[in-house]
């Protein structure tokens, strides 16, 4: 086999190593967070204060894992519901039944803690049947 040949078999391999992986990155990394199991089931103050104390130790406890958090829900807008001024939820869509001042528990995957505002963000969120 020439010299040339190789490179080009070797080029045609990378490359298709290469899609896959963004393939994978963008779309095959998707998951169902409302079939999973929460890893951790925590009070918004209990994972709060947990971020307050050590941000580095307490994100690489909780970062990009299921977590169902319980506490009272300060606003609704759309798709997004806080809970206690803290926890910023995103859901996939509105949920109506979701009201001022009412007491919940829900299941999502936590992306980010703002230091800034004392905000931990979940994306994926449902609400926790599990209570």
């Amino acid at each position: 086999m020439s010299k040339k040949v190789k490179i080009i078999g070797i080029l045609l391999v990378a490359v298709l190593l290469i899609g896959i992986s963004i393939n994978y990155v963008f779309h095959g990394g998707e998951r169902d967070l409302a079939t999973e199991e929460a890893e951790f089931t925590v009070s918004s103050k209990k994972i709060t204060g947990e971020f307050a104390t050590d941000v580095a130790k307490a994100t690489l406890k909780y970062s990009d894992k299921a977590i169902a958090v319980s506490g009272k829900v300060t606003a609704v807008s759309d798709s997004i519901v806080t809970i206690d001024n803290t926890i910023i939820c995103n859901f996939k869509t509105p949920d109506t039944s979701i009201k001022n001042e009412q007491s919940i528990s829900v299941k999502g995957r936590l992306v980010g803690f703002d230091d800034l505002m004392g905000e931990l963000k979940l994306d994926q969120c449902s609400i926790n049947k599990n209570n």
